[in-house]
């Protein structure tokens, strides 16, 4: 692959080198299913350092420009939008890319930055040695299978396991036949897309932090964004516009609050008043750290509206690239006749994590980082408000792996993120977030990926970085 950057191209190495490496793709030059170079072989090639070649790779593959297999390499995805869609999406991207990516950090002016990452988790708590043991036995106890293809679903053990383990945690109702193992949120799109081909419009909550939109918009979807700061209206406006679908959060809310039970119930009948689909979407519902555990919004709907997801990533890891969907009962015949088209990840990972949950690793596994990431919540709030006392108000339940702040700053949450961005401090905002009168900037930090020490740095680079942006205290 021939590496020939411009000189003239504006802009961080990286980004020029993703630029270069995205035009490639959507010109054709780099073909559906093209193996891309290695980081090793690219640096020797194009002589850039491997943290640039690392993070534009990252872009490709956060963008559905690039997937990754396991032990295998990158491969290019030629993107299903059009090619003027394509570029529309790829510079809104591009432009939250250079805000809120997720990248590996890059040693900057202060040694390293600090990365408040809404994505990362904790990389001290993995279970290295029972997960070694699950691996080594699930080859053993598979040896006959390894080289035949499995269940398109997902292997069905794993998806009994699954069963009990979401009826048990999270009171989700349903049976093996319903779940589809996937490697991703995108993936689970690419599913839905094919079951709820009737729809071309999905509703999203406005200020919500989550990546969907592209996995949406990638599939041939209409995102349209809707305010809820009063329910009631919410509902309204979904009807108004003949809103068929409805991707929302409902155990932990881009402010880091959870849907009141009365709030649910009015979702839940506007679903079933309108033949709608509500895709919930639990990506942290493990993490709850004060009063009782919130059951999810599958387990109360009775009417087979609520299409549920969940992910191994958050409170295991994500580099096994493994999530779950839960299905309604009258959807698995339209699952039947696309069945064909599902690709499962890898046996072994599947067998493994059924012989994971089966020994109780995984709720052992939970319970322990749920406790660390209470403590590392608390910390967090402590240093809040140590260093940040008058100036910043922390929102939201104790729950989830990153909070809610309001600065008291006249300046806007785009430009507190460049600041701290020049104290190599990475934090983040909502997606379409609503200027409102007297309203604060409000930013996420996430703690998962951090340590103590690291977040008490990232504090004090704020302090710093925000100096003349807070608002003077009038006590």
């Amino acid at each position: 692959m021939d590496i020939n950057l411009s000189e003239e191209e504006q802009g961080p190495v990286y980004l020029v080198l993703y630029r270069h490496l995205r035009k490639l793709i959507q010109s054709g030059a780099l073909a559906d299913g093209t193996k891309l170079p290695s980081i090793r072989s690219l640096r020797e090639q194009s002589k850039l350092s491997k943290t640039t070649i690392e993070t534009a790779y990252h872009m490709l593959l956060e963008e559905g420009y690039a997937v990754s297999k396991p032990r295998a390499g990158l491969f290019v995805i030629q993107s299903q939008l059009t090619p003027a869609a394509a570029m529309v999406h790829t510079e809104i991207l591009e432009e939250k890319a250079s805000i809120h990516r997720h990248s590996i950090p890059l040693p900057t002016q202060n040694g390293t930055v600090i990365d408040f990452s809404l994505l990362a988790v904790d990389g001290e708590s993995f279970p290295i040695r029972a997960w070694k043991s699950v691996l080594h036995d699930a080859l053993s106890h598979h040896a006959s299978n390894v080289h035949q293809y499995g269940d398109p679903r997902g292997e069905y053990d794993l998806r009994l396991q699954l069963s009990y383990y979401l009826k048990r945690s999270r009171g989700v109702n349903c049976t093996p036949e319903q779940i589809i193992i996937g490697s991703g949120f995108s993936y689970s799109t690419q599913i839905l897309a094919k079951l709820l081909n009737g729809a071309s419009t999905i509703a999203v909550e406005e200020a919500g932090i989550a990546q969907v939109r592209a996995a949406f918009q990638q599939h041939g979807y209409n995102v349209a964004p809707v305010p809820v700061h009063n329910m009631e209206n919410f509902v309204s406006i979904l009807v108004d516009k003949q809103i068929r679908i409805l991707y929302v959060t409902p155990s932990h809310r881009p402010n880091g609050s959870s849907l009141p039970y009365s709030t649910r119930q009015l979702l839940l009948h506007w679903a079933s008043t309108n033949s709608a689909y509500i895709i919930e979407d639990d990506y942290d519902g493990e993490f709850r750290y004060s009063g009782k555990t919130i059951p999810s919004l599958q387990g109360m709907d009775h009417q087979g509206s609520v299409i549920y997801i969940g992910t191994f990533s958050k409170a295991f890891t994500p580099a096994l690239r493994m999530n779950y969907m839960v299905v309604p009962t009258q959807l698995l015949s339209k699952l039947q006749a696309i069945e064909h088209t599902l690709t499962s990840p890898s046996r072994i990972d599947q067998w493994a994590m059924q012989l994971f949950m089966e020994r109780g690793h995984w709720y052992r596994h939970v319970r322990k980082v749920r406790n660390l990431y209470r403590k590392k919540r608390a910390k967090l709030l402590q240093l809040i408000d140590t260093y940040l006392p008058e100036h910043v108000q922390v929102h939201g339940d104790s729950a989830g792996m990153h909070v809610e702040i309001a600065v008291q700053t006249t300046c806007s949450a785009e430009e507190l993120i460049k600041l701290a961005a020049s104290e190599d401090v990475y934090v983040y905002a909502a997606q379409d977030t609503p200027i409102l009168p007297g309203r604060f900037a409000r930013l996420y930090l996430g703690f998962g990926g951090l340590n103590e020490k690291e977040m008490e740095r990232g504090l004090r680079r704020l302090v710093k970085a925000w100096a003349g942006a807070l608002l003077p205290n009038h006590e």
